[in-house]
């Protein structure tokens, strides 16, 4: 019996166990998930707890619950891969031999690589919401704010929903007007980039949508330093950004395993191929998520995409044929505005967000580049999605993985 090993039980990895067990034949290839526990998070749903839209325990399930009948889950963290060998390490001392490894390990914030970032201050003054301890500290922090200075900070790209820091501004713009303490609070985003989003069009639309809120930009931020005693976020071209409450994204990084196995780039992604998702070094190993290094958003929605295309080349490896260059980098983001409303975004590699309908063209009922209360149910309704349709492995063949310029307009 040939041996699948996939290692993590998130969503790239869930997906992937649904997929290849329907695919397979159970006497042939056998297929085990590797997670350290048996928790799965809903991580879109961390943006909401600091509001109290969501209560932590809409956003957990046993990773069990989702792990299809003749897949093993093992349970225990990753010491190291070795790739010539064919071999996964625990740290318990188990090895795990495979003939086709998934890597689905997602990313990893890293506060402390920003000097000062996770010294004095950490969860006082300076919060994330990327994790449930920063998201629960937060949701704390907001409801003793009573007004001042309040910067949401994206510290560099990538990381994981590279829409969510502009999520968290519109939403905290709401949050503050209907405590009735938007005039006395000052709200800047700073990011590194060179606007709003890294798409042109999108990034007018939401700059445009920033200003209206009132929301100041400072961009081409390149952080040197948080100093959360005094309250300063400082740029290594010597510009201050005062605070007092810092909710800022720190830099992300692949998982530890990648790093300590000598596979990753310089920030610990698995080097991908971004059409086929097959390793850059290895041929029987493939990668899916946040884990890769390719050149898209890392969103739920593109596991979702990558999973169609990995199936294909996974199975076509095992058939001794290439495999195929079918990813086109398809992502979709919501982007809630506050106020019942949300803007959807649908892109890819090559094609950058246009104004239209999705998914039904000229119908919708969701509508792109554009807000609507369509587009915020659409998010909402989007955790039951989740849970109960693309986990499951359910036919979401409606939306396919390439992205569709049918309904778009330029």
């Amino acid at each position: 019996m040939k041996r699948i090993v996939i290692l993590g039980g998130g969503t790239g990895g869930t997906m992937m166990a649904v997929k290849l067990r329907k695919a397979l034949d159970p006497e042939d290839w056998s297929i085990t998930v590797v997670d350290r526990d048996d928790r799965h998070i809903y991580q879109p749903g961390l943006l909401f707890i600091p509001f109290g839209l969501y209560s932590e325990r809409d956003l957990y399930k046993p990773r069990s619950r989702f792990i299809p009948e003749g897949v093993t889950l093992s349970l225990g963290e990753l010491e190291a891969i070795d790739p010539e060998a064919q071999r996964v390490h625990l740290t318990d001392g188990r090895r795990l031999a495979y003939d086709l490894l998934i890597v689905a390990t997602g990313s990893r914030i890293v506060p402390d690589e920003v000097e000062g970032m996770a010294g004095p201050g950490w969860q006082e003054s300076v919060f994330d919401f990327y994790t449930p301890e920063g998201a629960r500290a937060l949701g704390y922090a907001l409801q003793r704010f009573e007004g001042g200075r309040l910067v949401v900070h994206l510290t560099d790209m990538p990381i994981k929903c590279p829409v969510a820091p502009l999520e968290f501004a519109f939403l905290v713009d709401w949050y503050l007007r209907e405590h009735r303490l938007r005039e006395k609070t000052e709200l800047t985003y700073v990011t590194s980039l060179d606007d709003a989003f890294t798409k042109p069009r999108a990034a007018q639309a939401l700059r445009d949508l920033l200003a209206r809120k009132g929301i100041e930009v400072e961009s081409q931020f390149a952080t040197g330093s948080v100093d959360g005693t005094t309250g300063v976020l400082k740029s290594w071209d010597e510009r201050d950004v005062p605070f007092d409450m810092l909710v800022t994204i720190p830099i992300h990084r692949g998982s530890e395993v990648i790093a300590r196995s000598g596979m990753g780039d310089h920030l610990d992604f698995l080097p991908t191929d971004p059409h086929t998702l097959q390793a850059r070094d290895w041929p029987n190993v493939f990668a899916i998520g946040d884990a890769t290094n390719v050149p898209t958003s890392k969103a739920g929605s593109v596991a979702h995409f990558e999973a169609e295309v990995l199936l294909d080349n996974v199975l076509r490896w095992i058939g001794d044929r290439e495999p195929m260059p079918a990813f086109d980098g398809h992502a979709n983001c919501f982007i809630e505005t506050g106020f019942g409303k949300a803007v959807l975004l649908d892109f890819n590699y090559d094609t950058e967000p246009l104004p239209g309908k999705f998914p039904l063209p000229g119908i919708g009922p969701l509508t792109l580049l554009g807000e609507s209360e369509a587009n915020h149910w659409g998010k909402m309704a989007f955790r039951s999605v989740y849970w109960n349709l693309l986990l499951t492995g359910a036919d979401m063949s409606a939306i396919g993985p390439g992205m569709s310029m049918a309904g778009k307009w330029s």
